[in-house]
């Protein structure tokens, strides 16, 4: 074990929060892809290293340690906990098949176009918000995403609020023409794409 993670490790077996925070800093990233490798989801994989790094934590007197570090254990763990969850959403999703349905109920198709359309969107405005300068991204994200006021917003980033009102209104217009250029864009590969 590298003497950084021993010195930690020891200190989360003394039950020090400080220790385990230092472990976990060193090894949530390698967890975090191992569970979105395995779960394919960003909200489970989330679960999933939240859950390995509670399951080191309760049984962090128990733990085997590989080549001198716990990341083996802890990727183990997330693999276990990844099927799991899969076997419930395998159970839950033929239960819900299992349920009788209106004639009125959107079909899994609209649905899953519908979340495919939410998805492009929500990656184009990821897009043109980092097409922003930092300052003008963080008054976006304050307002639109978050829903502080424009005065709270420039509090917050230390400048006026009639700063802050002309760079909002500044930021969203570049903003709209980004997101345009974007959604410009897919149509035309789109159409490429049924030409083909």
């Amino acid at each position: 074990m590298p003497p950084e993670e021993q010195s930690s490790w020891t200190a989360a077996l003394r039950g020090e929060s400080a220790g385990f925070a230092e472990v976990f800093e060193r090894h949530r990233d390698r967890v975090y892809c191992s569970a979105l490798r395995l779960t394919g989801n960003v909200h489970d994989a989330e679960d999933v290293t939240a859950g390995a790094f509670l399951e080191l934590w309760r049984r962090r007197k128990s733990v085997r340690i590989v080549d001198g570090s716990v990341l083996p254990w802890l990727l183990i763990t997330t693999t276990n906990l990844a099927r799991n969850l899969s076997r419930s959403l395998r159970r839950y999703r033929a239960l819900i098949d299992s349920l009788p349905r209106s004639d009125s109920t959107r079909s899994a198709g609209e649905v899953a176009l519908e979340r495919v359309e939410v998805t492009v969107l929500a990656e184009q405005a990821g897009k043109a918000l980092a097409s922003l300068a930092k300052s003008d991204a963080a008054l976006i994200t304050l307002t639109a995403v978050e829903h502080y006021s424009p005065a709270q917003a420039a509090a917050a980033l230390g400048i006026s609020e009639d700063a802050a009102r002309t760079r909002l209104h500044r930021a969203r217009t570049r903003m709209a023409a980004a997101l345009g250029a974007f959604v410009a864009e897919s149509d035309t590969v789109s159409t490429k794409e049924l030409d083909r």
